[in-house]
């Protein structure tokens, strides 16, 4: 998975929330393609999206492609990821 560098934002997750939600975020489907883009990434991306209240096909450039991001955000609601993920103590 190739890292991008980009300019942190400030819906950005940090380090210690990251750490506390790690491992709710589920791995690729076996059998599917391989993940472009890191778990983190597209977290960052999606909060950004829905924080920002923007259409998301005006997510800025160096995240995910958007279709990519609304696939996960979409797929990980269908699988409970969020109701996992909200209740994570992130102090």
């Amino acid at each position: 998975m190739p890292k991008r560098r980009r300019r942190a934002n400030s819906t950005d997750l940090t380090d210690r929330q990251w750490a506390a939600i790690a491992d709710l975020v589920p791995d690729p489907l076996p059998g599917g393609r391989p993940r472009r883009a890191a778990p983190r990434e597209l977290l960052d991306a999606i909060h950004y999206a829905l924080r920002c209240g923007q259409a998301w096909r005006l997510l800025p450039h160096d995240f995910p492609p958007w279709q990519t991001v609304y696939y996960h955000l979409r797929r990980w609601q269908a699988e409970g990821v969020w109701a996992r993920i909200w209740p994570a103590p992130v102090g």
